[in-house]
C-alpha cells in the first residue's frame, strides 16, 4: 500500500500478519526488501510493517536535499504508524534506520514497546570523515549518481568477508543491490549523508530509554562493533548480540543466528 505523509510524500509500505506491531526500518540506500527473507516468518506472530524511506525504493523522492533529515525520517515512521492505527509497536532500525529509531523512541517513548538497534550508531559513523561526505554529496548533486558510484565502489566501506561471500554465493544479490542504487534519489543521498555525518553524538541521551532493548551487530562490521557495545552499556537493561560470520547486514549474511537473536528477544518482551 501507499501512505501519504506530511508534505504530500507517498511511501510504499508492506504490511503482513496480525498481532502486535513490529516495524522494520531499513538503512541508507536500502529498501523494505532488506527484510524480505524474514517477513513471512515474523508475520506469524506480529503485524509486520516494512516501508521504503522517502527517496528510496518505490517511495516518492523530493528534489530538495533538506527534506531528508533523520528527524524527518523519524516523523515519517510515526506517520506510517498513525495511518495504520498502531498506537504502540516494536521497532527495529538498521544502520541509518537505527539512527531514525533512536529519534523515534526518544521523542515518542510511550509508543515503543521494545527497541532493536542493528549495526548502527548514536552519532556519526566512526571513521567516516564528514568533509568527505560533504564532497560526495556535492558530486551527486552536481554530476549525478553515475559520477559518484565508482568512487563509492572503490571505497568499499562495508565490503566485509561476509558481504563478499554473500555476493559470490547468492544468485541475483548483486542485481538486488544495484536495483536499490538505481531507485534512490540523488537528493536523498546528499541530504541524508550530510545529516548523518554532521549529527551530534547522542550516546548519553540513550540512557533515558526505558523499553526493553536489543543491540545487534555483525562481528565483522568494524565501524559499528565498539559503538554497539557502548550503546548496550548505556541503555538500561539492554542486551547485546554479536552475530558471527556477519558484517553490516547480518539478516542476509548469517540469517539463522540473526533471526534467533531477534525472535528470542521479542519472545522475552511478550512473555
Amino acid at each position: 500500500m501507499r501512505i501519504t505523509v506530511d508534505e504530500g510524500v507517498a511511501l510504499e509500505v508492506d504490511v503482513r500478519g496480525d498481532g502486535p506491531g513490529l516495524f522494520l526500518v531499513h538503512g541508507f540506500g536500502g529498501a523494505k526488501e532488506d527484510f524480505g527473507d524474514h517477513l513471512d516468518t515474523l508475520a506469524e506472530g506480529y503485524r509486520v510493517v516494512a516501508f521504503d524511506h522517502r527517496g528510496h525504493g518505490a517511495s516518492d523522492g523530493p528534489d530538495d536535499p533538506d527534506r531528508y533529515t533523520l528527524d524527518r525520517l523519524a516523523d515519517d515512521t510515526i506517520a506510517v504508524a498513525d495511518a495504520l492505527g498502531l498506537d504502540t509497536f516494536r521497532l527495529l532500525g538498521h544502520s541509518m534506520g537505527g539512527m531514525v529509531a533512536q529519534r523515534v523512541v526518544l521523542a515518542h517513548a510511550a509508543r515503543v514497546d521494545a527497541l532493536v538497534l542493528m549495526d548502527t550508531a548514536p552519532g556519526p559513523v566512526p571513521g567516516i570523515d564528514p568533509e568527505l561526505m560533504d564532497a560526495a554529496a556535492k558530486i551527486i548533486l552536481e554530476d549525478g549518481k553515475d559520477a559518484l558510484k565508482p568512487l563509492l565502489d572503490a571505497a568499499a566501506t562495508l565490503d566485509t568477508p561476509a558481504h563478499l561471500r554473500l555476493l559470490a554465493e547468492r544468485e541475483g544479490f548483486q542485481e538486488f543491490e544495484d536495483s536499490k542504487w538505481d531507485a534512490l534519489a540523488a537528493a536523498m543521498w546528499a541530504g541524508a549523508a550530510r545529516d548523518m555525518a554532521h549529527q551530534e553524538d547522542r550516546l548519553a541521551d540513550l540512557a533515558a530509554i526505558r523499553c526493553p532493548t536489543l543491540v545487534i551487530v555483525g562481528e565483522q562490521d568494524r565501524p559499528f562493533v565498539e559503538v554497539s557495545r557502548a550503546m548496550a552499556a548505556t541503555i538500561p537493561g539492554a542486551t547485546l548480540a554479536v552475530i558471527p560470520d556477519a558484517g553490516h547486514s547480518p539478516q542476509f549474511e548469517n540469517p539463522e543466528p540473526w533471526l534467533r537473536a531477534l525472535t528470542e528477544f521479542l519472545a522475552r518482551v511478550d512473555a
